[in-house]
């Protein structure tokens, strides 16, 4: 009861600046405690990034948000998401997606999220190693891509990997502050779109950082 009246009143707060009815039903689903360590457990519905180990976050709640209120899914898209991370963001993408594919390097956090989204009944989230290209070819185009984790540029190999009509999240800028970034790619070329400035680890990989700072 207590993690409800929490996640309630983070929503709420959300709801300020988020207004896509679908991304806040899904965060005011999903149980955030269960995606951050146990001791944090009580900071689970505060608006701000923790720790999940390995160097990496949980991000911001209003910055999960955020990213998923811009991809504006309607349900029928299949969505790539670079850096699964504890699992949080992915279950969000699951309710409001037909399928999730995500991605993480790290195998201690990779084997964690897979068996926490399968105990949570995700049978529509595939949880793969990253590979030294970016993304998942096997299963592209994708309608949408959300990328947990920053690049120096938008990388060429995931805009190949982006249908048309697709939109794309993602992080862009220095090692220690970014652009939120929207892309959109059309028959004609891409369009992006600043939504503003954010913090994110770096995405190591072909096309971004090769390693940690």
């Amino acid at each position: 009861m207590e993690y409800e009246i929490a996640r309630h009143r983070l929503v709420n707060l959300l709801s300020r600046d988020i207004h896509d009815p679908k991304t806040l039903a899904a965060i005011s689903k999903i149980s955030r405690e269960l995606f951050v360590p146990p001791e944090l457990r009580h900071l689970a519905y505060k608006d701000e990034p923790l720790p999940i180990g390995q160097n990496q976050t949980i991000s911001q709640p209003y910055i999960v948000a955020l990213m998923t209120e811009k991809l504006s899914l309607t349900g029928t898209e299949k969505v790539l998401e670079i850096g699964t991370g504890s699992g949080y963001q992915t279950a969000i993408l699951a309710e409001l997606a037909r399928e999730v594919h995500s991605t993480e390097r790290i195998p201690d956090l990779t084997e964690k999220a897979a068996k926490l989204l399968h105990t949570l009944g995700y049978k529509n989230v595939f949880i793969h190693a990253a590979q030294e290209d970016l993304g998942w070819q096997p299963a592209a185009p994708y309608e949408a891509i959300i990328t947990t984790a920053a690049a120096p540029d938008v990388p060429p190999i995931l805009l190949e990997q982006l249908a048309i009509g697709g939109r794309m999240i993602i992080p862009v800028g220095g090692r220690w502050e970014q652009q939120l970034l929207k892309i959109t790619k059309t028959v004609n070329g891409i369009h992006t779109e600043n939504l503003g400035g954010c913090r994110f680890v770096s995405l190591i990989g072909k096309g971004a950082w090769e390693t940690q700072p």
